[in-house]
């Protein structure tokens, strides 16, 4: 394995009904498909739960970049970044999931170049685009005042309690939801605006272990367990490069 696919390699047994993408086969056989991204930091949540894992977890890795993934019994069964970093939900500066209709709108009417279009939806778009700046502190800062910095607050949260909401569906219930990455861990406002509306879920924010930034953030009565776990994804990163050294000797 190159070190460069070991932030995939978490996500490479989901099923084909999450990977597979609804192109024609010819793009299929070469390659284009949901890989996934923060498999390292899956991995290093996963390490830290340990034996106590529950059957049901979606984690939240956010932070400049920012996805959520679906694990059902130690396996990512479904994650929201795909062919490329730049899909799932809206991120820093990238866009998240497109209309494809979109982006041939912005060929046609812009005559965008391919690294023009990349440029777009990766550097100029996002919470930045909308709120003025991609920096998730300053945006909750100028929120109560700012209608644009509070729309990208809204946008960003709403798109995590959705996919918190689809995953639930896909793993057939939810036992925990963690929260990491810098934002993460560090923002109790984002991740008590994600979680607001997943009562349904028996998801129940305790408001004080929330602000502290408590390891268990969960109710006494939430029927789903919530947590912050930090990432540590260049630990992981020098576990695998240690195994690859001792392989090859």
């Amino acid at each position: 394995m190159q070190i460069a696919c070991f932030d995939t390699a978490f996500h490479a047994h989901m099923p084909d009904v999450a990977r597979r993408l609804a192109l024609p086969g010819r793009f299929v056989r070469a390659g284009v498909q949901r890989y996934g991204f923060h498999g390292l930091s899956c991995e290093h949540t996963m390490s830290v739960l340990g034996a106590d894992a529950p059957a049901r977890i979606v984690i939240a890795h956010l932070g400049n970049g920012a996805s959520l993934t679906a694990v059902k019994n130690g396996v990512s069964i479904d994650t929201t970044m795909g062919f490329t970093p730049t899909g799932g939900i809206p991120m820093g500066t990238r866009t998240g999931d497109l209309d494809p209709g979109v982006v041939v709108y912005m060929m046609r009417h812009e005559k965008l170049s391919a690294d023009a279009l990349e440029h777009v939806v990766d550097r100029e778009s996002g919470l930045g685009a909308i709120g003025g700046t991609p920096d998730v502190k300053t945006l909750l800062e100028r929120a109560p005042t700012d209608a644009n910095a509070r729309a990208a607050i809204e946008t960003f949260t709403y798109a995590i309690r959705k996919t918190v909401g689809a995953f639930a569906a896909a793993l057939e219930g939810l036992d925990l939801v963690v929260f990491t990455g810098g934002i993460g861990e560090h923002a109790p406002e984002i991740r008590s605006l994600a979680c607001s509306g997943l009562e349904v879920l028996g998801i129940r924010l305790d408001d004080a272990r929330n602000r502290g930034g408590e390891d268990d953030i969960s109710a006494e009565d939430s029927g789903c367990a919530v947590r912050i776990i930090a990432a540590d994804e260049a630990h992981v990163i020098a576990r695998h490069v240690l195994a690859l050294c001792a392989e090859r000797g």
